[in-house]
């Protein structure tokens, strides 16, 4: 596989306000990529094999419908996605209930996890690519969105009646940040109702609940309508990207993140709402593959 001599143009990607949904990063000083050369010359990325691709269940959307089948349409490989909750996807991995070639958290507390002989060595390092803040999505035609436009927040999901939905904080990240938010507002986490994470934005959209926590990018790509938590909530996602050490195939993992940090990929990530920044690398940057040492910016 030739490597793919291209980066993320750092003017283009830098997120205002950037920060971490997780806990402390492991490893050695994360290292920025540079700016890139024009597509131009860059070469054909190629990829064989079924390549399973483990994802935050917030990135559903892009992965099955955008990154996925233009993967496999560009590369010849052959893309298999599963999303879950990543911190679920944590325990599947260690469980060997899952398999996987590469994992995409939205939280790098998932990747220490994952690191270290007392967490089964599953990855050395991962490279952390954007984040979204914790938003509340609404359902426009809920008997109470007029007050979740005009109220605060904190009231409204208090009101009777009112249906607030989230994830698990033990099996998502996302509802971690959720249970925060709550708990610095005051409010009892009796107030929401617990879904899978891969559930929650249809159970939105279908009017089984008024409104839930979701993260920037997901409610773009949906299309939700949102009301900030307000300047006081410094809650977000840290989106990152790996291949898992034993991978079945470790290849065809390397091709779809050189795919992924691609112009053509970058450039679907940002019409599906992802909101970018320069990446880092965390860990053991001599174990990055060779062919992912341009694109991720690791020399």
């Amino acid at each position: 596989m030739k490597k793919l001599v291209v980066g993320l143009v750092a003017g283009a990607l830098l997120l205002a306000g950037c920060g971490s949904g997780g806990g402390s990063s492991a490893g050695s000083a994360p290292s920025s990529t540079p700016a890139a050369p024009s597509s131009s010359s860059a070469p054909k990325i190629t990829a064989s094999g079924k390549v399973q691709v483990l994802y935050a269940g917030s990135l559903a959307n892009l992965m099955e419908q955008g990154i996925g089948p233009a993967f496999d349409s560009a590369t010849g490989g052959d893309f298999e996605g599963v999303g879950a909750g990543s911190t679920a996807l944590v325990s599947d991995i260690k469980g060997k209930v899952k398999q996987g070639d590469v994992f995409i958290s939205a939280s790098t507390d998932a990747n220490t996890g994952l690191m270290g002989a007392a967490n089964g060595s599953w990855e050395d390092w991962y490279a952390t690519f954007a984040t979204a803040p914790l938003v509340i999505g609404y359902n426009p035609n809920s008997k109470f969105a007029n007050d979740i436009r005009t109220k605060p927040w904190q009231q409204v999901i208090t009101e009777p009646g009112f249906k607030m939905g989230s994830t698990d904080p033990k099996l998502d990240p996302k509802g971690k940040l959720a249970a925060s938010a709550l708990k610095q507002a005051g409010i009892p986490a009796s107030k929401v109702q617990v879904f899978p994470e891969e559930q929650l934005l249809g159970r939105l959209q279908a009017g089984q609940l008024d409104a839930g926590f979701f993260y920037t990018s997901e409610a773009a790509d949906g299309k939700l309508a949102t009301v900030q938590l307000g300047s006081d909530f410094k809650l977000k996602a840290t989106y990152t990207a790996t291949v898992l050490n034993n991978a079945p195939n470790a290849s065809g993992g390397e091709g779809f993140l050189e795919y992924l940090f691609s112009p053509a990929g970058t450039t679907m990530m940002k019409q599906h709402g992802i909101q970018l920044q320069p990446i880092t690398v965390t860990g053991d940057q001599t174990k990055v593959p060779s062919d992912l040492d341009t694109a991720l910016g690791v020399k």
